[in-house]
This record gives C-alpha cells, sequence and structure tokens, in this order.
C-alpha cells in the first residue's frame, strides 16, 4: 500500500500540535483527516477517521478518479471508476463509482442512454444506497 500512495501521491503529514496552523487551515475537525488535492492545491475529496485496508484503498482510488473527472479526462475518470467497481464490488464507494462511470461515460458521448443504464444498474444491485436514489431521474419510463 506504502508503494502506491508514494507513486500515486504526494504525502504530507501535519501533526495538529506541531503544526496546528496548518491543521487549522484544511478545517480539520477530526483525526486522521486524509484530502486529496489537485495539483494547484484544490481540495477534491475528504476523509476523516479510519477505514479498513481495503476501504481506505478504495477511497484513494476515487480520488484519482475524481482528478480525472475533475479535469474532465472522461476516459481516464471512466476507467478509473470502473477499477473501483471491479476490484472493490463490496466496498461502500462501489456505488459512488457505478454513478460517476456512468456519469463520465455520458459526458463524453452526451448519450442519454449512458446514464439509463446507470439507473438500470441500480434497480439490480445497491438500490439501498444514495447513489441509487440520484440516478432515479435517469430511468427510462
Amino acid at each position: 500500500m506504502s508503494s502506491f500512495i508514494n507513486e500515486s501521491f504526494v504525502p504530507l503529514h501535519v501533526h495538529i500540535k506541531e503544526n496546528p496552523k496548518n491543521f487549522h487551515r484544511f478545517e480539520a475537525v477530526w483525526t486522521p483527516t486524509v484530502l486529496i488535492m489537485d495539483p494547484d492545491g484544490n481540495e477534491r475529496t475528504r476523509l476523516e477517521g479510519y477505514l479498513s485496508k481495503e476501504e481506505f484503498r478504495a477511497h484513494l482510488e476515487m480520488g484519482l478518479a475524481r482528478l480525472a473527472f475533475m479535469r474532465k479526462d472522461w476516459a481516464d475518470a471512466e476507467r478509473r471508476y470502473a477499477d473501483v467497481v471491479k476490484r472493490y464490488p463490496g466496498s461502500k464507494f462501489a456505488p459512488e463509482a457505478i454513478y460517476y462511470r456512468g456519469v463520465s461515460r455520458y459526458s463524453a458521448s452526451h448519450d442519454g442512454a449512458e446514464l439509463a443504464d446507470v439507473a438500470k444498474t441500480f434497480t439490480e444491485k445497491y438500490q439501498d444506497s444514495l447513489w441509487a436514489l440520484r440516478s432515479v431521474p435517469w430511468r427510462q419510463h
């Protein structure tokens, strides 16, 4: 895991007692707080508290997907979200990855069928997730 982190991110450790100014700069309210930021220093996702190793890895992978999404690199975002779904299907992040994988596909193609496919996926799996609720408008009648 540490090699993945070091290859994919620029890790920075800020200790609240040793550097309270930076701790407060990022409005951390709980430890640990993990921020995934873009190269310009804009926060793209945040995690407060601990997760299991697998869930933490899924969160980091989602962060990389979010960075691609925010760059409007739809192909990279779709690939990264699809990887999360494939590698972590039982993760709490899988429904969100399905949602944004579909949004990435739609953003590249502007084909509404992509969003309808996402909504259909949620009728088959993860029906009780927040992301399933968000896809309801995409259901074809």
